[in-house]
């Protein structure tokens, strides 16, 4: 019975160097706070609902991340205990998903414009999050389902599709912890190496009239597009992260003034 429950257990990314998580209220929550001291209204009022949907919502991004990190682990060793974590993921990104859209509408009637903006931002955040955690169980169902049987030269695209997605949601914690502006651009820019990756994988199995790979190809060819997906809603999260700390939408605009 331990072993099943160890067994069980979320295998985590390993954190880059110099980087800590945290429980405590995140950086968020403080984005262009006066430093001279003012008379506090009600709605400027620290509020306990409000900084725990905030903590929650950038706990499901690592939550997220950690889900990709276990892709790549069983894509190459077909661990079941990486297909356990990457489902004990995405259940808890369920979880939080509801647990935000049962406390947010309360949570928003108590606030100013400003915190109301970043509640929003949660509500946006973990719809992409929960999306991406339905996204790399998908895979992990597909892969459990064949394994053994996926050649080496599609794991290994597929691998490097599912690491560009775990830096990606990494990029956009730590965005969103320090209000850093260029993690955002950054993600929009590695957004087309995915895109890239993802057009290789099809054009090689479009090509490849080997008959007794078709099934196999298929299945190949959707494990990549949810993996695409993923990084379109990784894409998403950079956008909110954008607007959170500029003040304004990305969404619809020019591609250079994105890349800037």
């Amino acid at each position: 019975m331990r072993h099943e429950v160890l067994e069980s257990m979320p295998r985590k990314a390993p954190l880059r160097e110099g980087y800590e998580h945290s429980e405590r209220p995140v950086s968020i929550a403080s984005a262009k706070t006066p430093s001279r001291k003012t008379k506090v209204s009600r709605a400027d009022r620290p509020d306990s609902t409000q900084s725990e949907l905030m903590r929650i919502t950038l706990r499901a991004c690592l939550i997220a991340r950690d889900a990709t990190f276990n892709i790549q682990d069983l894509l190459t060793t077909s661990s079941r205990m990486a297909f356990l974590a990457i489902r004990d993921c995405e259940k808890e990104l369920d979880q939080i998903e509801r647990r935000i859209d049962e406390q947010l509408p309360g949570a928003i009637t108590r606030v100013n414009e400003r915190k109301a903006r970043q509640l929003l931002a949660c509500l946006k955040c973990i719809t992409d999050l929960e999306r991406i955690g339905d996204l790399v169980m998908s895979v992990a169902h597909r892969v459990q389902a064949r394994s053994g049987q996926i050649p080496g030269s599609d794991v290994r695209y597929l691998v490097q599709m599912s690491v560009i997605v775990r830096e990606m949601l990494e990029d956009i914690h730590n965005g969103f912890v320090s209000l850093d502006v260029e993690k955002a651009r950054k993600v929009l820019r590695t957004d087309t190496d995915l895109d890239r990756i993802c057009h290789t994988l099809f054009q090689l199995h479009l090509a490849d009239n080997v008959h007794e790979r078709d099934s196999i190809g298929f299945d190949v060819l959707l494990m990549a597009q949810a993996l695409e997906r993923s990084g379109d809603h990784a894409k998403n999260l950079a956008e909110e992260l954008y607007s959170l700390i500029e003040g304004h939408t990305l969404r619809h605009s020019p591609k250079r003034t994105i890349a800037q």
